[in-house]
């Protein structure tokens, strides 16, 4: 049963992979495979779990289940929030203050200013927050499919490379900050130019592919359309509000210790109640476009399955062990922290980074590795950037990719590669810092 478990999650993820061609939305699949794994662990328990009784292991899966349905309700909560936090802000035509002052057309110059914008907006934020505003950012800006999803790909890397390099801006360096294992002055000084390199390796390379210039959308403003009807001061408050909303949440964070998506949700219940008092004399029907009830029914519901789906199958990975005995064999074998950190940040590309940090840390206590040691730091990077290498090796790149809909295989094509290289080429530049 053990290896019944990777065989099904391997047939699942390969079903995701092949979404377009087999013709079975990536949010069935990955719910499929989150559900029949854990089954697989109740049904193999005597097998999996031979030093428990058969009470023993069931109650250990139930608990375990339980917990890591907490820890992913979190997350679902935190991506709600701030996916209705930048809808509304986009059917407020609030994106127009940022869009109107990008100028150029270009598209090299318009991937590099965008892709900076991620970089530091990421490490101010979190990858996952600030992917969910770039990419509709990107969508006021171009209109081909092939530029949207091109910009799309370089959001995910520049997200994630932002991301490493900040004690608030991945899931993996909170819980290395959290844990002790770094300290936040260290992480951001050691870790900057190697995830600044991280993204302009790519940047460079991909500089010589794209050529000419995108097609801004046309706004037309007799159109009717929702944003028509939205006074400027409405448009300014609401953005503001919102970007707050979204930068307050690290605070919030760090005064309160309370998860993320308390301070996301506290921020949209702030938005709630001042886009009310805003509309409240308008017509019903512009009034329920503009508030937070019509913003939710455009929040795309299967990306937030998907989600659950594919962080629930990794969860039970690692209940199951698999991915401890990943982790031993890396260690075991390689030995070297650059190939360990290196490899760990590869699989984090195929399985989420969370569980295999978690792993780091539990096999590798302080006195082995003291605080800002050179294993951590390096891990913080590995697990951060990894991720980029396929689109859901990470959450940016899952929640993009359910936003704007990307083929998993179009990335491989056409995004792997320089992100790839990006990585190695970050890896590259720690070794020779230190």
């Amino acid at each position: 049963m053990f290896i019944a478990i990777v065989i099904l999650f391997v047939f699942g993820y390969v079903a995701i992979a092949m979404e377009h061609t087999i013709k079975i939305d990536k949010a069935a699949s990955a719910l499929f495979i989150g559900v029949v794994c854990w089954t697989f662990l109740v049904i193999g328990k005597s097998v999996i779990f031979p030093e428990m009784s058969g009470e023993e292991s069931t109650h250990h899966i139930e608990s375990s289940l339980m917990e890591h349905i907490s820890e992913i309700a979190g997350i679902l909560f935190f991506l709600l929030g701030a996916m209705t936090i930048v809808e509304l802000i986009d059917s407020h035509e609030g994106f127009s203050v940022i869009t109107d002052k990008i100028k150029t057309v270009n598209r090299v110059k318009l991937v590099w200013i965008l892709s900076l914008l991620t970089f530091f907006l990421s490490a101010a934020l979190d990858n996952l927050t600030t992917a969910i505003v770039m990419s509709a950012l990107i969508r006021k800006l171009m209109t081909d499919k092939k530029d949207l999803w091109l910009f799309a790909g370089m959001v995910i890397l520049a997200a994630n490379a932002g991301g490493a390099w900040s004690p608030i801006g991945d899931v993996t360096t909170i819980m290395l900050w959290i844990g002790g294992q770094v300290s936040a002055a260290n992480i951001m000084t050691e870790l900057i130019l190697p995830s600044l390199v991280c993204l302009s390796v790519p940047l460079i390379l991909m500089s010589f592919r794209m050529k000419g210039n995108v097609e801004r959308p046309v706004r037309d403003d007799a159109s009717g359309n929702e944003g028509s009807h939205v006074s400027k001061s409405d448009q300014n408050i609401v953005f503001y509000l919102g970007i707050s909303a979204l930068l307050f949440v690290p605070v919030f964070k760090t005064i309160t210790h309370l998860p993320p998506f308390m301070g996301i949700l506290l921020g949209l219940s702030v938005l709630w109640i001042v886009t009310e008092i805003l509309h409240r004399k308008k017509s019903s029907d512009h009034r329920t476009s503009l508030s937070i009830v019509g913003v939710l029914r455009k929040i795309d519901t299967p990306s937030i399955l998907f989600f659950l789906g594919i962080l629930t199958a990794v969860g039970a990975l690692q209940v199951g062990g698999h991915l401890t005995m990943v982790a031993e064999f890396l260690d075991r074998e390689l030995g070297n922290v650059y190939i360990v950190n290196g490899a760990i940040g590869i699989l984090s590309s195929i399985v989420d980074n969370v569980p295999l940090v978690a792993g780091a840390i539990g096999m590798y206590p302080l006195d082995v590795y003291p605080v800002d040691d050179t294993f951590w730091e390096l891990l913080a990077y590995c697990a951060g950037t990894g991720g980029s290498i396929l689109i859901i090796g990470s959450a940016a790149g899952v929640a993009v990719m359910g936003i704007m809909k990307i083929d998993f295989m179009w990335y491989v094509k056409n995004i792997t590669l320089y992100a790839l290289i990006g990585y190695l080429a970050g890896i590259g530049t720690f070794y020779v810092l230190n």
